[in-house]
């Protein structure tokens, strides 16, 4: 087909924006343009990669002449994760009112801030499609007079249901005892918020939102990432714009070789991660690194911001960022905060997981690989030593369980999630 563009927004973290890196990829190699109005802290690793940048502030840039301003902005998230800390040991309930509900007021004021700019990107672009990645709806991505895409990288439970649990709780889904008091409560503290962010959507010129949802579901088509296998579609079936990508796994990560401290040892070579943000909790770091440093496995922790401040044992080898997609095929149980594209690719490589969710939708991972069988759910701030340690060797003795991840590993891969996307993404405009 003739050479197109295609414009993603993705949420500034690391999930949504692999996600779309992933599909982004596919579409460049077949010769179309694709733009990023990514967040401006994203510059120029995208543009590495061969896509156009065309970035966003959510928030005033500090200073150019501003050294001060500039090391508070790179101090954001060590920050963040310092103040935000004591909520994750709340109850999910508690959690709606303290950190969900001021989480969406960001998000919102990010939008609202970015409205001009992003305005300006899809006039300079003209692109053929648009596609968002992201939670909370920005409008100048729905007047662009193109197709307009939702992407949902988080837990499927964004798109609600009455007999699905309520998005954010972690409750199971066979037992529905306290999901009425989740929603009250939901309703209570989102409500005020979400109709000022409908009334100003609506003044941009976009349509309005559904009831207390913070983003569109498209008209055209809606991409979300999970695995068929832990999908909730028996109980709350979709409509046909909506296609599931079993995983999107982006083929730009750089090449990997197990450390020489690792690749002679013994015992099960384990994956750490709590993703960018859970890492930065250096005093939960220390505690995992600890705990697991006496196990006879081999780790590779992905250390996070706060790399230098803390050391790992003679059993691991970690770095600040290491590329994921890489390493998740070599190990054989992957310990994780339960981020959507975390636990997608473990379904794609077919690796069991202990989850420790911290926040949003990671309460939803945790549940579902739990309940399903694909692996444990322990809490985060309050498990004992021998909780997480009776975890692992309990995971990695399970051969069946192997056997049964091997099997929906290779239909995921066959079906080449990224690959797929694309595909739908050009049937829009061929």
């Amino acid at each position: 087909m003739d050479p197109k563009t295609f414009l993603f927004m993705p949420e500034s973290a690391y999930g949504p924006t692999n996600n779309c890196i992933g599909i982004g990829n596919v579409l460049r190699q077949r010769g179309h343009t694709v733009v990023f109005a990514a967040e401006a802290s994203w510059a120029g690793r995208l543009e590495a990669m061969g896509f156009v940048e065309d970035l966003v502030d959510l928030s005033p840039p500090p200073a150019a002449d501003d050294p001060a301003a500039e090391a508070a902005a790179g101090q954001f998230w060590t920050d963040f994760i310092r103040d935000t800390a004591p909520e994750f040991r709340k109850p999910t309930i508690e959690q709606l009112s303290t950190f969900v509900q001021p989480t969406w007021q960001a998000l919102i004021d990010g939008a609202q801030y970015c409205q001009p700019q992003l305005t300006e990107i899809v006039t300079r672009q003209r692109p053929d499609v648009i596609i968002e990645d992201n939670v909370n709806c920005f409008p100048a991505l729905l007047t662009g007079g193109v197709p307009f895409v939702r992407m949902v990288s988080c837990n499927p439970l964004e798109m609600r249901g009455p007999d699905v649990p309520p998005v954010f709780s972690g409750y199971a889904i066979d037992d529905r005892t306290d999901w009425a008091e989740f929603r009250a409560e939901y309703d209570r503290t989102h409500r005020p918020m979400w109709t000022a962010y409908d009334e100003w959507v609506q003044s941009c010129g976009a349509p309005a939102l559904d009831d207390l949802d913070f983003i569109h579901t498209s008209d055209a088509l809606n991409l979300y990432l999970y695995p068929e296998a832990v999908d909730y579609v028996d109980r709350r079936p979709l409509g046909a714009t909506w296609h599931r990508l079993d995983s999107s796994v982006r083929d730009t990560d750089a090449s990997f070789e197990l450390p020489a401290n690792l690749a002679g040892g013994s015992g099960a070579l384990i994956y750490l991660s709590l993703g960018s943000l859970g890492s930065a909790d250096v005093e939960l770091m220390k505690r995992l690194v600890r705990i697991l440093g006496d196990t006879p496995h081999r780790y590779i922790v992905s250390k996070g911001p706060q790399a230098d401040e803390y050391e790992l044992p003679d059993n691991m080898w970690g770095a600040a960022q290491v590329p994921q997609t890489r390493v998740l095929p070599l190990v054989d149980l992957v310990i994780t905060h339960g981020g959507n594209n975390t636990t997608t690719e473990c379904f794609h490589f077919g690796k069991p997981m202990i989850v420790l969710p911290l926040f949003w939708d990671q309460y939803d991972n945790a549940q579902r690989v739990d309940e399903t069988g694909f692996g444990a759910r322990l809490e985060t701030y309050a498990f004992d030593d021998a909780e997480l340690t009776g975890a692992v060797e309990r995971l990695l003795a399970d051969s069946a369980l192997r056997r049964r991840l091997d099997g929906i590993s290779a239909v995921v891969r066959a079906q080449s999630g990224v690959s797929r996307a694309a595909d739908l993404l050009q049937d829009l405009v061929s």
